[in-house]
């Protein structure tokens, strides 16, 4: 076989192999590299990845959630990087244009974006429990019944009542697998932070622990809306608990009763028989009646001294209190502010 004929089938046979090698190359880096997000993601998406999937859990929802144009060449790439052995539960941000690369390298490496749990407007054990489940994996009720174990809160030196002082109103980052024991450790650390020598020896002047200011700090929250007379009225219920009277504070009957929607605290009301009724039981109640801010700790700890020990809402319904040494002026404001209301129709 002559040079010419050897030239004449090498080249052309050299060629195809080199298409062939090229066609295989490229399939091989768009395996690898080519976006696999399907464009109906165009926008950020979060995939969730739950405690104790698999691998198999893992293929099933990103088919089921419609995040891959190409299944097939993410679960070949994800087997050569030996990603069913690296499996991390959580919450991770999927963006236009991601490569197969790209997103097994974030879900490998466990690379999830936190999530910003927002607590505020809070009465409740429920309703702080309800909050939470909305923003972590963790579910309502496995947070209520820690928030309610009295063996695993007296760990932490608090029990089932007094437990709500621990979260303080805020926007804080977690990532979403966070166990509900978690959270808690977390908030128990959050609330060590707030709670400084210098506030710590302010409660110790007052003659009070750290959770039952943050206690009377609820009950101050919920008697006015108005900042500037927060440190008036605690003034009112430390010289009422100095003096051993009942707080008689209509919010804590409310609470009770567990009516928030109540605007007006009748005479039989003030009869329930709860813990939390200030107008039966001297002193505090045994838990918050709701998340206090952390400025109105602050505003209870800042205190004004006065003499007071009544106050009652102005009948200008400004929200804003008149203040009363005795009660025979105190009971002046209140027939007021009773007429006020009267003409409202205000009648529960």
């Amino acid at each position: 076989m002559n040079k010419k004929l050897i030239l004449k089938i090498f080249i052309p046979l050299l060629s195809i192999i080199l298409i062939v090698l090229a066609i295989v190359f490229i399939n091989f880096h768009n395996k690898i590299y080519r976006n696999n997000i399907n464009p109906d993601n165009s926008e950020e998406k979060y995939f969730y990845i739950h405690s104790g999937s698999d691998f198999d859990d893992v293929c099933d929802s990103l088919f089921i959630s419609k995040i891959l144009i190409d299944q097939n060449s993410f679960f070949w790439l994800a087997e050569k990087k030996n990603y069913k052995n690296h499996i991390h539960p959580g919450r991770y941000l999927i963006t236009a244009n991601m490569s197969n690369n790209e997103l097994i390298n974030m879900l490998r490496s466990g690379d999830q974006k936190p999530v910003k749990l927002v607590i505020n407007n809070i009465r409740t054990k429920n309703d702080l429990s309800g909050i939470i489940s909305g923003y972590l994996e963790t579910d309502s009720i496995t947070i209520l019944k820690l928030l309610s174990d009295e063996e695993f809160l007296s760990t932490y030196g608090y029990n089932d009542q007094n437990v709500m002082t621990v979260f303080l109103p805020n926007t804080y980052e977690f990532f979403w697998n966070t166990s509900a024991k978690s959270f808690y450790e977390r908030m128990i650390n959050e609330n060590d932070r707030f709670w400084t020598k210098a506030r710590l020896n302010k409660a110790g002047e007052i003659a009070l622990t750290s959770e039952e200011i943050s206690i009377l700090a609820s009950i101050v929250q919920q008697e006015t809306t108005h900042m500037d007379e927060m440190p008036e009225i605690a003034g009112v219920y430390i010289n009422r608990l100095k003096r051993g009277m009942l707080l008689q504070a209509d919010p804590t009957v409310i609470f009770a009763l567990g009516d928030f929607s109540k605007k007006r605290v009748l005479k039989k009301d003030t009869k329930t028989d709860s813990p939390y009724n200030t107008y039966k039981h001297v002193g505090l109640p045994p838990g918050p009646i709701c998340l206090p801010e952390p400025s109105t700790i602050d505003q209870v700890l800042n205190y004004k001294q006065h003499k007071y020990l009544y106050f009652c809402a102005k009948d200008d319904l400004s929200g804003y209190h008149n203040f009363s040494k005795t009660l025979r002026e105190h009971l002046r404001y209140a027939r007021k502010y009773q007429r006020a209301i009267n003409k409202l129709k205000i009648r529960k």
